[in-house]
């Protein structure tokens, strides 16, 4: 496949993650799986995705900073140790067989599709948590989160939402602050280990990453009733046609 090629494929499908993950989560569930629709290896799939990532992060970091919707204390613990559950995680990627991680993902990334979906709602906790308890609440969702993020991947700012309100008791808003600070640290931390192991396709991934930061604006800007309902059916229905392309190339069923 040409480099125009793979272009053409990914572009797309990470504006529409971007914009998924603005509005519903669940952004990586396209975007991993697009670059590996390109036949590239899936440790340089890994690592470009987390190349276009970290731009669409900073955007969406700087843009809940701006509204002072975030903890930030909080939110700079969690990145911490984000970055360092991060590096552990994505040590591991890389040590595993390019074949095997990909089934792997067949196997998880539907799973954590179903949580996103069905499951990522959460009830918040009836008091916030204070002092030591909150900051190694944050702590440790930042770490544990982070070597997720740095192992898997799609699914992560969901994750630390859920049990940013559920353990912490951040109301969504400022939970989702919070989240966007995690994962920028933990997509930057993943950046590097990939960048160093040399699992970048920067010809892909450069104009991949503009179209990760036009998604996430237009995604965050905008106000649509009813907008996370239509957003979810829509990721069903990408989710179910690159799955499919992904296990036919595996040739699973025979």
């Amino acid at each position: 496949m040409t480099t125009m090629q793979m272009i053409l494929i990914v572009c797309p499908l990470v504006f529409l993650a971007s914009f998924v993950d603005s509005i519903a989560g669940g952004g990586g569930l396209i975007s991993l799986p697009a670059f590996m629709l390109t036949g590239m290896p899936v440790h340089m799939a890994c690592g470009s995705n987390k190349f276009s990532a970290c731009a669409g992060s900073i955007i969406s970091a700087v843009r809940f900073y701006k509204n002072g919707k975030m903890h930030v204390l909080g939110a700079v613990i969690s990145g911490i140790l984000a970055l360092a559950g991060a590096a552990i995680g994505s040590k591991l990627n890389l040590m595993i067989d390019s074949s095997t991680l990909k089934k792997i993902f067949l196997i998880i990334l539907p799973v954590v599709a179903v949580f996103v979906l069905f499951g990522g709602n959460s009830r918040r906790r009836k008091t916030l948590l204070e002092g030591k308890k909150l900051y190694l609440s944050c702590a440790l969702i930042g770490f544990f989160i982070g070597a997720y993020d740095g192992l898997i991947g799609p699914g992560t700012g969901t994750f630390m939402i859920f049990c940013y309100t559920t353990f912490v008791g951040f109301d969504y808003v400022t939970a989702s602050g919070n989240a966007k600070v995690a994962n920028l640290s933990s997509n930057f931390a993943s950046m590097v280990l990939y960048l160093f192991a040399g699992q970048i396709l920067f010809s892909v991934t450069v104009p991949a990453a503009i179209c990760c930061i036009c998604g996430g604006w237009l995604g965050s800007g905008m106000a649509i009733q009813k907008g996370s309902k239509f957003i979810k059916a829509m990721l069903i229905v990408v989710l179910i046609g690159i799955f499919g392309k992904l296990i036919w190339d595996l040739h699973l069923f025979g």
